[in-house]
């Protein structure tokens, strides 16, 4: 095999993950208000709770065990066949609910989206050739049909099913925890994170283990595992102290978005400049599991977005140690072995921003402005295929299309303003979103490959850094040499 189709088969490996994790992701992500929603209920009116009640803890359960699973089975469903799916999805994830005695999130991200896919294929045998005036009775009579076979389906093969996986893996957690190797978790989690695996690590796994977790004990730490704010903060500290160049220079800012803001995809570029302080990030993550696990200590629901607030809103009173040192610990040791490593390569750092001096982009960009060189011309130096239509449309795509791009869009679109440029749309998007109806894409390097699938007839910008990148300034300069 030559080195060129290793390199496509690994990179279309790697697309194909981060794909997967999106769409597991993508099932979660826009219900989170609800499991926080579910979360305040428990902390508050449970016997243990900040305010016991015994009329509203009737919702807990409800919402846990009806609600959530719903809410996830009709968006996976959505996300394959729009609202017919989420419709078909959410009959058939009933079937797992009734079928089993615990909260079935692992079944609703079976159920949903492969219900949606089965009825989608279903509508394919008939399309066109159904008479005038019966579609809306052949697709509500099939809809019904095919979504009370599949709860019935679910109910005797697909939940027993699940029910056993949940039950493995709570028992791998638990062997994990009991004999102390919960912390040799961070030895995945982390590299997977930084390959903005983030959501579909957290909210895929996590999440529903954790939330059965806190169901039965009113806290659980896979919450921690992933989320925790420390790891990224170390990192980015050392390089606010130790780093050079732009990396030093918007590492404070980036300190600001990822610990309180949540947005950890902030720091993942940061890791991918130096791939050895991946160290790092594993060192800080074991660090705040295992004090989690003398601590005893966890959340009562997912923390969402990954800010500190978002930590201590969900932390219980017995936690509140555990849970603050494991974030500062963890934070810690992430910070020393990064400065360790940042100030190894200090001085070749140094030496690569002192000899590189290339103005070849900056005098293309100066002269497509006076009209001396073509926009396409730009767009080779930029490393992207640059259109020759006026750019009306421009779109920050990340994974989840929450976080990290829109903050990306507000910097842009700031920048915009202040060069009085108008009549230009910016917008930010999960990337499983895309349409290629847009002018311009702007993703993280890593995700770039993705974004192109979706949108091949897009001008395509790859920064390493949403929040500061040089690549906005060639952005805005493109966009008024065309004005």
């Amino acid at each position: 095999m030559t080195t060129t189709s290793a390199t496509k088969s690994g990179g279309g490996a790697r697309v194909g993950i981060q794909k997967f994790g999106t769409f597991v992701s993508g099932m979660i992500l826009p219900n989170i208000a609800a499991f926080i929603a579910w979360g305040l209920i428990t902390a508050f009116f449970i016997p243990t709770g900040w305010a016991p009640n015994g009329d509203l803890l009737k919702l807990v359960g409800p919402m846990i065990l009806n609600l959530l699973p719903l809410l996830i089975a009709n968006t996976g469903g959505r996300m394959v066949y729009g609202v017919r799916g989420g419709v078909i999805g959410t009959i058939a994830t009933m079937g797992v609910i009734v079928g089993a005695d615990i909260p079935m999130f692992l079944g609703a991200m079976i159920v949903g989206p492969g219900a949606a896919l089965l009825m989608k294929q279903i509508d394919k045998l008939w399309a066109g050739r159904v008479k005038a005036g019966f579609e809306m009775l052949v697709d509500n009579f099939s809809g019904g049909i095919v979504g009370a076979g599949l709860a019935i389906v679910a109910f005797y093969a697909i939940a027993p099913a699940v029910l056993a996986l949940s039950n493995f893996l709570e028992g791998v957690v638990n062997w994990l925890v009991s004999t102390g190797l919960l912390p040799l978790a961070s030895i995945f989690v982390e590299p997977g994170k930084i390959l903005f695996l983030n959501n579909a690590i957290n909210h895929g796994v996590f999440t529903p283990l954790g939330t059965i977790q806190a169901q039965e004990a009113g806290k659980s730490i896979l919450f921690l595992i992933e989320a925790n704010p420390g790891p990224g903060l170390g990192i980015l500290l050392a390089f606010t102290v130790f780093g050079v160049g732009l990396l030093r220079a918007s590492a404070p800012g980036a300190i600001i978005i990822q610990f309180f803001g949540g947005i950890h995809e902030i720091y993942f570029p940061y890791v991918l400049a130096k791939p050895i302080l991946v160290l790092a990030a594993i060192g800080g993550g074991m660090t705040g599991v295992l004090t989690n696990v003398i601590f005893q200590s966890g959340l009562q629901a997912p923390a969402s977005p990954g800010s500190i607030f978002a930590v201590i809103a969900q932390t219980p009173r017995d936690s509140y140690v555990g849970v603050i040192l494991s974030v500062l610990l963890s934070a810690t040791v992430s910070f020393l072995i990064a400065a360790v490593i940042i100030r190894a390569s200090r001085k070749r750092d140094l030496e690569a921003i002192a000899t590189s001096g290339d103005t070849a982009l900056a005098d293309a960009v100066a002269k497509n402005a006076a009209g001396k060189v073509s926009t396409s011309r730009v767009g080779d130096l930029l490393g992207t295929t640059a259109t020759a239509t006026k750019i009306k449309s421009i779109v920050f795509a990340c994974d989840a299309g929450m976080g990290s791009s829109a903050m990306g869009a507000t910097v842009l679109r700031d920048k915009l303003k202040k060069a009085g440029i108008t009549g230009v749309k910016v917008e930010n998007k999960a990337i499983a979103n895309l349409s290629n109806d847009v002018d311009v894409v702007i993703t993280q390097k890593q995700l770039t490959d993705r974004a192109k699938e979706k949108t091949p007839s897009a001008t395509h910008f790859s920064v390493d850094n949403f929040m500061g990148s040089p690549k906005y300034d060639e952005v805005v300069d493109l966009v008024k040499s065309q004005q």
